[in-house]
């Protein structure tokens, strides 16, 4: 996949982790969450796939805009994402970072991490 067409495919499959009907859709989370991936939280936690699946499907819905993406091909089947979040409710932002790989047919996150972010 040419480079800037995977950028923006990944872009997409990021904004669609952000919007709240697929955080409350545990087939969508399935799909788009590897078997092995793992979040490194804000709060210095570890969580699995599905600590992260049960923890979003029983969260109140947060608004929030994805800004700054950028995507990198690490290796033919593996890239990393990087970007910052806004929350609408509180303009609190965040430096997030991923790794998608592709896994039969399709790319999956495999790892995740959020930062708070002192810039607006």
């Amino acid at each position: 996949m040419e480079n800037s067409l995977l950028k923006e495919h990944l872009c997409l499959l990021e904004e669609r982790l952000l919007r709240p009907e697929v955080c409350k859709s545990v087939k969508e989370l399935e799909a788009l969450l590897a078997d092995d991936f793992i979040e490194f939280g804000s709060s210095g936690r570890i969580f699995n796939k599905q600590q992260v699946i049960d923890g979003l499907v029983n969260e109140s819905p947060v608004q929030m805009t994805l800004m700054d993406f950028n995507a990198k091909l690490l290796a033919p089947d593996v890239a990393l994402t990087t970007y910052r979040v806004v929350k609408h409710q509180d303009r609190r932002c965040s430096l997030r970072s991923s790794i998608w790989k592709w896994k039969e047919g399709k790319w999956q996150m495999v790892f995740h991490q959020g930062t708070p972010s002192v810039e607006p």
